[in-house]
């Protein structure tokens, strides 16, 4: 059996950044299927010196607690996701990064997203500013030893999975794992 591409029959966008698609399917039957639009993604293993991972403390409200994660978010338009990841590490976190390298590409959510999430290790990275934070964001920047928060992913503790994914991302490039 070879696999194929659902045939788009007809688009709309509802809402922003929210389109239904009405595909038919290789059966020939007829689907609705529903995307996300989002914008790129960047995420980034900030090491220091002494190894230790820069990370931020928020709250998501999503699931309405404090969710401790790398720094990172969306690649702005007409923005290199490069630039984007150092970026968003300088304004979260105000540290900047010595060498930075990318170490994967991710689909965060392939059957209802379109959007790729760009995986970034940053190497001794040094406190060199202020936190510059959007309208929305409270964050506290905490430093965690690489090896702990190896510890705390398998314990299930550093729960963000698309994290957890750019983290394994970081430690295949460092041959960790």
């Amino acid at each position: 059996m070879s696999l194929k591409p659902w045939k788009i029959l007809e688009s709309r966008h509802p809402y922003p950044k929210f389109r239904m698609d009405t595909c038919e399917l290789p059966s020939g039957k007829n689907y609705k299927a529903f995307v996300l639009e989002f914008d790129a993604w960047a995420n980034v293993v900030a090491l220091t010196k002494n190894n230790e991972v820069v990370l931020v403390k928020q709250y998501r409200h999503g699931v309405q607690e404090m969710s401790l994660e790398l720094p990172g978010g969306v690649v702005d338009k007409g923005e290199n996701p490069l630039e984007g990841a150092k970026r968003e590490l300088m304004e979260e976190t105000g540290y900047s990064a010595g060498s930075i390298v990318e170490v994967g590409r991710l689909f965060p959510n392939p059957a209802i997203q379109q959007n790729t999430l760009y995986c970034y290790l940053a190497m001794d990275v040094e406190l060199a500013g202020e936190q510059h934070l959007d309208e929305a964001e409270e964050i506290e920047v905490q430093l965690i030893p690489l090896n702990e928060l190896i510890e705390m992913a398998g314990q299930g503790k550093f729960l963000h999975a698309l994290n957890v994914a750019v983290l394994f991302q970081a430690l295949a490039y460092l041959k960790r794992i």
